[in-house]
């Protein structure tokens, strides 16, 4: 059917509310509107659906959800009855629909003979990945777009490892979804359903005392607390209760969470972009952080697996820190704490992604660690960790990647801002300690191992057209691949897709152990790394930045002349 036809049979469909009818009747002479809802089906990957809510096959609503879930249930059957008795965990953030889209699959999966394990309210991603793996249950589903704007929900999914799902099973789903009829396939009653479970509290309590176990030096926290001032902030999201409670079990006496943002609310009504990464987000936690004389600021986005700081930079004043620089931070005081307290396991290992900083390398080498790159994605960081752990080749003792996302201990597969929030807590007290700030100590760490700075560019290209921008930019870059970039000479050009490595100055071929992802990456003449690869989240195609050089002023000027070229590429 053409995208008119799919939205006429939507339009009559029965199944419809009288408002979802409104909806659609208030578009019916807005052809580029119908086209933009009714052209495809949302995508279903390992990251599972995202996109903008409301009535239409390529929308995040009732129906969508209802279907990927029949769908997901499908695949869960044909793993065989012992392993359906497993059942699945349930989680949702505080989005609009959220709840109503978690119960819907809740109650798709019971329809299908599916036991499941429902969360009683809202809570932060890592903690499912926790129940995924605490409860021994086959996969989990937890409705979040995680950082995304207001308007957007999605559909996460994850398999028995706590990880979200791998590309086999989510290929497997995509294929039934692609068979199954949106209105028609879901099970939306059975006459004797699976039990659905509900946790809450006693959950909570298992989650937090594996967060807890992962402080390593409570007597530097101990030293500081009675002074030391920090302001919290969790964006109007799930991160609200469990983070608060778990600086308070660390020890730390004057949390100031922000109130406004206390407030659980979809709308995000007191931020633009309820994420992290965005540093005006922060204008009421550095308000208070002012007044209060804080020390350090903290923010969770809505579904509390991403976390930033600010740091005070010891005029008053307040910066936000990148996701690299805080990985940096984090990562030489985890190995300097554990060492300090005889905590540093056998054959220590980092793991960072492919577009995070080479700094990080430098920190996990120089103090004698091992450091493992994998493709952008939690799922591959958890394969990674799970690869070298069974094996015995090496203990990880953190993952991150450069958009906030942070993964320490054992008990989750996922970012988790709840426990890395209560180790950069812990990092910040220890510093306080030694007379420094968290700036004081970043300044301290690009003397000792070298000056780096990094940039993440966000080339927007949203709606229909935007899809075929970002396949055409890619294209386009292969089809002719640059020789020199803002002037610089490009030494290597490294496909993921095939893995392939080509020496630009005399054309030779190599292989990378990495293959099989949509990137592209430049290896420059003055030591830069430019890395280009379309979201899987949102319709953008991120330019990563990443220069090092004898000075920060000088790395800084090599990023500002990359990010010109960066722009350039949106035509």
């Amino acid at each position: 059917m053409s995208y008119r036809d799919t939205y006429k049979a939507w339009l009559a469909n029965p199944a419809l509310t009288a408002e979802e009818k409104a909806e659609l009747e208030a578009i019916q002479n807005d052809d580029k509107e119908i086209e933009s809802r009714f052209f495809s089906q949302l995508e279903f990957g390992t990251a599972g659906l995202r996109g903008t809510m409301g009535v239409g096959l390529y929308r995040m609503n009732l129906y969508t959800v209802s279907h990927a879930t029949q769908a997901f249930a499908q695949v869960i059957l044909a793993e065989g009855p012992e392993t359906v008795k497993r059942g699945v965990a349930v989680c949702y953030d505080c989005r609009n629909h959220s709840e109503e889209f978690a119960r819907a699959a809740a109650l798709i999966l019971s329809n299908n003979g599916i036991p499941v394990r429902l969360f009683d309210a809202l809570r932060p991603t890592p903690e499912l990945s926790f129940a995924i793996r605490e409860y021994g249950c086959i996969a989990g589903i937890n409705i979040t777009a995680s950082h995304n704007p207001k308007e957007y929900n999605g559909y996460k999914v994850y398999w028995e490892d706590g990880a979200q799902l791998p590309p086999n099973h989510a290929d497997q789903v995509a294929k039934i979804m692609k068979e199954l009829d949106v209105f028609d396939g879901p099970r939306l009653s059975c006459p004797t359903p699976a039990p659905i479970t509900m946790m809450g509290e006693e959950t909570d309590e298992k989650f937090l005392a594996n967060v807890m176990a992962q402080v390593n030096d409570q007597a530097a926290v101990d030293k500081v607390a009675d002074t030391f001032k920090m302001v919290y902030t969790p964006f109007h999201g799930t991160g609200h209760k469990l983070i608060p409670e778990a600086l308070k079990r660390l020890g730390m006496k004057h949390v100031i969470c922000v109130p406004e943002q206390m407030v659980i609310d979809g709308d995000f009504p007191t931020v633009v972009s309820p994420n992290p990464e965005n540093p005006e987000g922060f204008y009421l936690a550095v308000e208070i952080a002012k007044k209060e004389g804080a020390d350090f600021i903290l923010g969770s986005d809505p579904d509390a697996d991403r976390v930033g700081i600010m740091v005070n930079t010891g005029n008053g004043e307040f910066k936000v820190l990148t996701g690299n620089q805080t990985g940096v931070l984090l990562l030489d005081y985890l190995i300097g704490a554990m060492k300090r307290t005889g905590k540093l396991p056998a054959n220590p290992v980092a793991l960072k992604t492919i577009v995070t900083t080479e700094m990080a390398r430098k920190v996990a080498e120089v103090n004698g660690l091992k450091c493992f790159d994998t493709f952008t994605g939690f799922k591959f960081l958890a394969q990674k960790k799970d690869q070298l752990e069974g094996s015995g080749e090496g203990n990880v003792i953190m993952s991150y990647e450069e958009s906030y996302g942070y993964m320490l201990g054992s008990f989750v597969r996922d970012k988790d801002a709840v426990t890395a929030s209560v180790a950069m807590t812990e990092m910040a007290a220890w510093y306080a300690g030694q007379g420094m700030t968290l700036y004081d100590a970043l300044l301290a760490l690009y003397e000792k191992y070298g000056f780096y700075s990094e940039r993440t560019m966000n080339l927007v290209m949203p709606g229909l057209d935007g899809l075929k921008k970002m396949a055409e930019l890619m294209a386009n870059l292969r089809e002719h691949p640059p020789v020199d970039i803002a002037g610089v000479a490009v030494k290597e050009q490294k496909d993921y897709k095939d893995g392939s490595v080509v020496n630009v100055a005399d054309g030779s071929k190599s292989a990378m152990e990495l293959s099989g992802s949509n990137v592209l990456r430049y290896e420059m003449a003055d030591g830069t790394s430019l890395i280009v690869r379309p979201s899987g989240t949102e319709p953008k195609v991120k330019v990563y930045i990443l220069a090092n050089g004898e000075s920060k002023e000088t790395c800084d000027a090599k990023v500002e002349k990359y990010a010109a070229w960066a722009e350039s590429l949106k035509g």
